[in-house]
């Protein structure tokens, strides 16, 4: 549980960075998102938490 709560962390973190240094192109990546098809963003998001499964599986072991 501890490693779920410090990994929701640590993507809050990066995720604020992103918003409090990049506050312009965050708000264009944002509209662009609203434009792409509905099932290129769920084919991203698969791959994303594919390559992020695997990751976690070479880093933890």
């Amino acid at each position: 549980m501890t490693d779920i709560l410090a990994a929701l962390g640590l993507l809050l973190v990066l995720e604020g960075a992103l918003y409090a240094l990049f506050p312009e192109f965050m708000k264009r990546m944002a509209a662009q998102a609203q434009v792409i098809p509905g099932d290129t963003l769920r084919t991203v998001g698969v791959i994303a938490a594919g390559f992020g499964v695997a990751l976690i599986w070479m880093v933890r072991g």
